[in-house]
């Protein structure tokens, strides 16, 4: 066990978080709205598509780059292109000066769309190296350890974004921009990059990586889509991860849905404002990032899919009493409860996929995990405004994430799961 090489590993977790956290979810999603479109409505409408085109790029892509890279060997290569693909677009932010022109806005989404693209498609490497730089007696718990730095990474970036560019009510940050133009705000773009970039580096450095096949990268592209298609062709070999993936492509929609109508939710049915939304989301955060790391021995101990079941029945249980609570201070306090086990949810999927993957095609398999991440992100959503609609009720469109979970774990317990 190298354990510079799995500290590296686990950092690079704390770098990239800050993407999702401070682009895309918290500050320049709101800010593109409200400062470049300056209607919320119209602007939250055009970033959920950026989004959403870059989800179907990601999920066509993701299978065969992971089995071109299956053929090709050093991941490294790869992962440093993604990465950049992601930093460069996020740096680049700073020309999103609050200009509604047409132009400006197509640019800004076409940055975000890029971006989005290099950091979700860098996650297939990064999670592939775990299965070489783990102790096979350890892979759960540094799973577990990294997705916990990703939260902490993300929600200190985010912070530092606060206090030192932006400020917070009365305390003014700390690096004073000019507000004219927005400075202030889009500067959380090279913030955001730099950040990714300076955690990305130790992994370049200590963490070692398997080495070439041999093959060129147009032999392994070519023998990669083969693969790929054989793969495809013969799914019924490969049946207890098949049945893996498409039980955590539905449990991982409810997951995602919470994550975009969760505020939703909180601000039309409790009455929260939006500053109490934003240090509720904080400590959401805080709550799964300790989930992780907490039930990341468990995940050693007695397995991945058995992890993964006892956190689905913890979130579908705090998930019913959230439902039907009306107190606000009782909310935030089952809320953060929920999140003890959302992070060990994702982070033994990630795991359990490691240990599910056939030999040779472990980037092939985070692939495919990618693709079953993206292929039905738009159902829970759905399910969620038509559940909302006919009840006339956001506690009915909310309800309906416990059914995903539902439906993913029952899906689940058919896996087989390697001692």
């Amino acid at each position: 066990m190298n354990k510079k090489s799995i500290f590296a590993w686990c950092l690079f977790d704390w770098g990239n978080s800050a993407f999702s956290t401070v682009i895309v979810t918290f500050v320049f999603s709101v800010y593109f709205a409200r400062g470049i479109v300056g209607d919320e409505t119209a602007g939250s409408a055009q970033w959920g598509y950026a989004l959403a085109l870059s989800g179907i790029l990601i999920a066509l892509l993701s299978p065969p780059l992971g089995a071109i890279a299956d053929d090709y060997g050093a991941r490294k290569k790869f992962l440093i292109f993604f990465s950049l693909l992601c930093v460069i677009p996020t740096a680049l932010l700073w020309l999103a000066v609050p200009d509604p022109a047409a132009s400006n806005v197509l640019m800004v989404l076409t940055l975000v769309v890029i971006a989005n693209i290099g950091f979700e498609v860098t996650l297939i490497f990064s999670n592939a190296m775990l299965a070489h730089i783990a102790p096979p007696a350890m892979i759960g718990r540094i799973s577990g350890w990294a997705w916990g730095m990703g939260y902490m990474g993300g929600l200190f970036c985010l912070v530092l974004a606060l206090t030192g560019l932006l400020g917070i009510g009365e305390m003014k940050p700390f690096i004073p921009l000019p507000q004219g133009q927005s400075a202030h705000i889009r500067a959380t773009g090279p913030l955001t990059a730099l950040w990714y970039f300076v955690f990305m580096m130790p992994l370049l450095l200590f963490t070692h990586d398997v080495g070439r096949t041999g093959l060129s990268i147009r032999a392994a592209a070519r023998k990669g889509v083969a693969d790929l298609w054989h793969t495809i062709r013969n799914v019924r070999q490969h049946k207890n991860l098949a049945t893996f993936l498409l039980s955590s492509m539905i449990y991982r929609d409810g997951l995602n849905t919470l994550f975009a109508v969760g505020g939703l939710y909180a601000a039309g049915t409790l009455g929260m404002e939006f500053e109490e939304i934003l240090i509720f989301a904080i400590g959401l955060n805080v709550t799964a990032g300790l989930g992780a790391v907490a039930f990341a021995w468990l995940d050693d101990g007695i397995g991945s899919r058995r992890t993964i079941m006892i956190a689905l029945c913890g979130l579908m249980a705090t998930g019913l009493a959230v439902v039907m609570v009306t107190d606000k201070k009782v909310f935030i306090g089952l809320a953060l409860a929920l999140g003890l086990f959302l992070g060990p949810v994702q982070s033994a999927s990630r795991t359990l996929a490691a240990r599910l993957s056939p030999p040779g095609m472990i980037n092939q398999t985070y692939g495919f995990y990618g693709l079953t991440g993206k292929a039905i992100s738009f159902l829970g959503p759905l399910v969620f405004a038509m559940a909302t609609q006919l009840f006339d009720s956001q506690r009915a469109g909310i309800a309906t994430i416990l059914v995903f979970w539902l439906v993913g774990m029952v899906l689940l317990m058919k896996v087989k799961e390697p001692r």
